[in-house]
């Protein structure tokens, strides 16, 4: 099983290109199930997700064409798909369930495995069953697999979210465009990844107007077209860089993104003395000598986003004074905690608060990453911890960074991949 070892006290400098969003990709590819036409996505990040997805869709029938250098998808779909994805494609990817909308809206009917992916909670999806059975569908959930069904299609109406949640917010968006008549979608989350969702469905030909806030109105079609679309920055992958050239005292120059979309990072890491400056598609951070402490909270978007919870965590470890972070997104996704105590962090828990005491030394050890956002967070750490670091199931990490030891490096990290 594959490691990564890194010797902390070097600072990051240089420039860092972001890759296409992972979050923002994976809906796209399961929305291309809807049409017969030819469909070109640019700028994907060569993730394991991202494959894991694309060969997903090869396994229902859709023709893929993946080119890695040029960080293209083209797919072409037959005439008919086959509506099954089985457990062995879905166990590491919760994004696998996104097909469940699009297949049971041209098909009418799916049977899709429960999904895998990060263990940070139940993160359920009677969110997306129950809309899809508002819709007319039938659902039974049995032997592990979503078994449903919808023989006179589904039809539009009226969905209010019981909570903001992304996944439930794409696949019923995607089922709508095909679903009959006036769908009407309410409490739903806005995410830069949502956006670029509806970007690509009305490219597409789908119907779609925000009504709203947290309002969309989608009027179901029956035709698509073909289209080219050009995938959104990792809005993430900038935010976790941002912090490796804060942590370790660097300078680095960002680019390939849209500064607009990371509005809250920037603000709340310059509320803690980073120094960022924008400039239309790029911003270059360095650090001031101290780390200011804050309070602060997830929140879905606008909001900070639970997927920098861990890795500002570890910059709270070098700030002055204590710093608390609330998680209001996910329960139990605090497990990293446990492995930045061990390198020498003083964090306490309580409930879903976190308290950050400063100006910790972290020592480097060898660690267990436990989710995707965890794993990273330990690289943070590994970057300014004295000695070794080793990082073991980086799996987790290759499903959303993409060659991340070679664009640390590229900056002056002492980091290597071990086999």
């Amino acid at each position: 099983m594959q490691k990564l070892e890194i010797t902390g006290g070097k600072k990051i400098s240089g420039v860092i290109k972001i890759s296409g969003s992972k979050n923002a990709t994976l809906p796209i590819l399961a929305a291309s199930i809807l049409t017969n036409k030819k469909i070109t996505i640019k700028n994907t990040p060569m993730v394991s997700d991202v494959v894991t997805m694309v060969t997903l869709l090869k396994t229902i029938g859709s023709l893929v064409k993946l080119n890695k250098r040029k960080k293209k998808i083209e797919i072409i779909n037959k005439s008919s798909l086959k509506t099954f994805a089985p457990y062995n494609l879905l166990k590491t990817m919760r994004a696998g369930v996104l097909v469940l909308g699009p297949l049971l809206a041209k098909y009418g009917k799916a049977k899709v495995s429960l999904p895998g992916g990060c263990s940070i909670g139940s993160r359920p999806i009677d969110i997306h069953l129950n809309a899809l059975k508002k819709m007319g569908a039938k659902i039974n959930v049995k032997n592990g697999y979503i078994v449903a069904s919808a023989k006179k299609g589904l039809k539009g109406c009226l969905i209010k979210f019981p909570k903001i949640s992304v996944g439930a917010t794409e696949n019923i968006l995607i089922a709508s465009c095909f679903s009959k008549g006036l769908t009407k979608l309410r409490n739903c989350a806005i995410e830069p990844e949502v956006e670029d969702l509806i970007n690509f469905l009305t490219k597409l030909g789908c119907k779609i107007k925000r009504v709203g806030k947290r309002s969309i109105d989608v009027l179901g079609v029956k035709k698509l077209k073909s289209v080219e679309h050009k995938v959104i920055f990792d809005r993430i992958e900038a935010g976790t860089y941002i912090i490796a050239a804060a942590i370790t005292n660097g300078r680095v120059k960002i680019t390939n993104i849209n500064p607009k979309i990371i509005l809250t990072e920037i603000n709340l890491l310059s509320k803690m003395g980073v120094k960022i400056i924008r400039k239309k598609n790029h911003i270059i951070v360095s650090c001031p000598k101290k780390i200011k402490n804050i309070k602060t909270e997830t929140k879905p978007y606008p909001g900070f986003p639970t997927d920098l919870q861990a890795q500002i965590m570890v910059l709270m470890t070098k700030a002055e004074g204590a710093s608390i972070i609330k998680e209001n997104i996910f329960e139990n996704r605090f497990m990293h905690v446990s492995e930045l105590r061990r390198m020498g962090a003083s964090i306490e828990i309580f409930g879903n608060k976190a308290k950050i005491y400063g100006k910790s030394k972290l020592n480097g050890a060898e660690l267990m990453a436990t989710d995707l956002r965890a794993s990273v967070c330990l690289v943070l750490a590994g970057l300014v911890a004295s000695e070794k670091t080793t990082i073991n199931r980086i799996y987790h990490l290759d499903r959303g960074y993409e060659k991340i030891e070679k664009k640390l490096s590229n900056c002056g990290a002492q980091i290597k991949r071990l086999k």
